[in-house]
């Protein structure tokens, strides 16, 4: 199959030269898909996926074009290719797009040593309901839980293939097993729900389908009751399931692409203080078994290792090459694209220092507030970091959850919660985002 992709690859790069290009890359995917859901003990939904997908970028100066297709003929490599080119034509003018230099490619890589892929066969579709039948049961086995909306597995696969006219070309393959279940507590207006699921590159590292269903279950029965909190000035506990949220609003802040188009809140905050003393956020693309490792970027540039916030500091911005060059930089190597899209910036695993305290402690030392569990909706100005989200959770007095919260909006500004945040230890380390609970002193909260 790499060989496979690699020729497509290959195709698509020689048609664009032959119609007219002066440069261009190509991406090439094969991926298969299994989808199971069980409701009520039955098969109620069973998909599967197969197919191939392309996308090819054509340069031509400072223009460029990008196009794709799931069809892989010959005929209809060269017409996209030729629409590609008139394209391209057409396109505005930009001095800083274009492929990388040859010195800036990564030349040797070890793709094995990432364990991308699970060796193991794809799981039978009968494995797949049997696991989400388990998950099912378990949750309407915890005593107040009246039915569950879904369970379901699912099992992918794909196959990619990066190639482009300087020289580049390298792929990889991966894999990804993943079951989730969603339950119902109560009747009526005081029905809850809630869920629990969980999603590995090695099947055989998921959880047991009977304690996510269980865990599901659980989670929907405690919050049976839920009323509206206090409005007010309250501290906040983000819980371990969606802390991760706040994180990703400082990794947007810092995307190169925001940045250059001056829509960052941290845009003029490079070397500044953005966390809290002894904090840092560190990315490795490198951890084996992780959604977000990669052996090299879309543009065919060496992933490494780095620290996006150090000691409280932020050190750099997130780059690809035509962002790199519009800000004066170099690459970072976390370009990323799909098949219609050309490259862009994004990050892949990261992980937030953890702190000295459980979330239990955090919940004690918090005194009177807010623990969310779950979020709605989001306003986040991108200029200025006010921060606006409704959210649902548990009321906390006296450093004790007291009773279930829902229909309530947390707001406040993000630059400031930021650098005041006190993380926990409870990060679960399997995850390609590592964040644990984040307790956030003065938020204002508006409940009743």
């Amino acid at each position: 199959m790499s060989q496979a992709l690699n020729d497509l690859t290959q195709a698509l790069i020689d048609a664009a030269l032959k119609a007219g290009a002066g440069a261009a890359d190509a991406i090439a995917v094969r991926g298969s898909s299994v989808t199971i859901d069980m409701r009520g003990g039955t098969l109620e939904q069973a998909e599967r996926a197969e197919g191939v997908e392309i996308g090819l970028r054509v340069l031509i100066g400072g223009r460029q074009a990008n196009v794709s297709a799931s069809d892989t003929r010959p005929e209809t490599i060269r017409t996209l290719a030729e629409r590609a080119v008139a394209m391209a034509h057409e396109a505005p003018e930009d001095p800083n797009v274009g492929l990388a230099d040859p010195d800036q490619l990564v030349r040797d890589w070890d793709v094995a040593a990432l364990q991308l892929c699970d060796p193991a066969d794809e799981p039978a579709p009968d494995a797949l309901a049997q696991m989400a039948q388990e998950a099912e049961a378990a949750a309407l086995g915890v005593d107040g839980v009246t039915q569950v909306q879904s369970a379901t597995a699912a099992y992918s696969g794909r196959a990619v293939h990066i190639a482009a006219s300087n020289g580049f070309s390298g792929g990889y393959r991966r894999s990804d097993t993943g079951l989730s279940c969603v339950a119902i507590a109560g009747t009526g207006a005081g029905m809850e729900r809630d869920y629990d699921g969980d999603s590995r590159v090695f099947a055989a590292d998921l959880r047991d389908p009977s304690d996510i269903g269980q865990s599901a279950g659980a989670r929907a029965v405690e919050r049976l009751g839920a009323r509206k909190p206090p409005t007010g000035s309250f501290p906040v506990l983000f819980d371990e399931r969606i802390s991760g949220t706040l994180i990703g609003h400082l990794l947007a802040a810092v995307n190169g692409a925001s940045v250059a188009r001056g829509s960052s809140w941290l845009r003029d905050k490079m070397g500044e203080v953005v966390l809290p003393e002894g904090l840092s956020i560190i990315e490795d693309p490198h951890r084996p078994r992780m959604s977000g490792s990669r052996p090299f970027d879309a543009e065919g540039l060496a992933t490494r290792r780095r620290a996006i916030v150090e000691n409280g500091v932020l050190m750099g911005w997130t780059l690809d090459l035509a962002n790199a060059r519009k800000l004066g930089m170099q690459s970072t190597g976390n370009a990323v694209r799909g098949t219609s899209a050309p490259p862009s910036p994004g990050t892949w695993n990261i992980a937030l220092t953890q702190g000295s305290q459980s979330r239990d402690d955090l919940i004690a030392e918090m005194g009177t507030g807010l623990l969310v569990t779950s979020m709605i909706g989001s306003t986040i100005n991108a200029n200025t970091g006010d921060y606006s989200r409704g959210a649902a959770g548990f009321w906390v007095e006296n450093g004790e959850i007291t009773y279930a919260v829902n229909e309530c909006t947390i707001a406040g500004s993000l630059p400031e919660m930021l650098k005041a945040m006190i993380p926990a230890n409870d990060a679960r380390t399997h995850l390609s985002r590592v964040v644990p609970s984040i307790l956030v002193e003065g938020l204002t909260l508006a409940g009743t």
